[in-house]
């Protein structure tokens, strides 16, 4: 029986194309009902379902194909699950071309100091996204979610509240937001208003 090539693809975000790699699979081989696919999932999320099935639809002898290897595993021993399983069944791993065979100890040597490679690049990603937080944040750059009402907007609410025209519910509807955010601007003007009374 002739070996078939499995293809796996992933991307970590919904918004990510999956194109792109789907061509580079193709190009190396793999007709395109036997890609198995995984959106808005990342590599160090071993419940993977489009990964089981790729895993699942290989047989002795074939290969399974993937662009690169940071797309099959972000982490060492997410990697060693994944190629102990391929021993175990005896197939072998295309990494963007080229083959490794997980039954050859050379092979097996190889997927591991890349596996630690991918591991590390996953670390350093973390590392520079922490950094680079705390640098906007320090900067005064990073300063959360953008309010759901303008001042103008909140005023007008404060104001149609207290003049009894509407009530919460009615309030949350006329401006397109939870009744939560209602009875926080609410209670800010209250908040608000209450040095003033006291000064008077």
């Amino acid at each position: 029986m002739s070996e078939l090539k499995i293809g796996y693809a992933r991307v970590s975000t919904a918004a990510q194309e999956l194109t792109a790699q789907r061509n580079a699979l193709q190009a190396l081989g793999v007709e395109p009902e036997r890609i198995y696919v995984d959106h808005g999932l990342t590599g160090t999320n071993r419940a993977r379902p489009g990964l089981r099935e790729a895993l699942a639809a290989c047989r002795s002898g074939d290969v399974l194909v993937v662009t690169k290897l940071d797309r099959l595993a972000r982490s060492l021993p997410d990697a060693r699950d994944i190629v102990d399983e391929l021993t175990t069944r005896k197939v072998k791993l295309n990494l963007g071309g080229s083959v490794h065979d997980p039954t050859d100890p050379v092979g097996r040597l190889l997927f591991n100091v890349l596996a630690m490679v991918a591991e590390f690049e996953s670390d350093l990603i973390r590392m520079r996204t922490r950094e680079g937080l705390e640098v906007a944040r320090a900067a005064g750059k990073l300063r959360g979610r953008k309010p759901k009402l303008s001042p103008s907007q909140e005023r007008h609410l404060v104001q149609l509240h207290q003049a009894g025209e509407k009530n919460p519910a009615e309030l949350a509807e006329l401006f397109g937001i939870g009744r939560s955010t209602v009875y926080r601007a609410i209670e800010r003007a209250r908040t608000a208003a209450a040095p003033a009374a006291n000064a008077t």
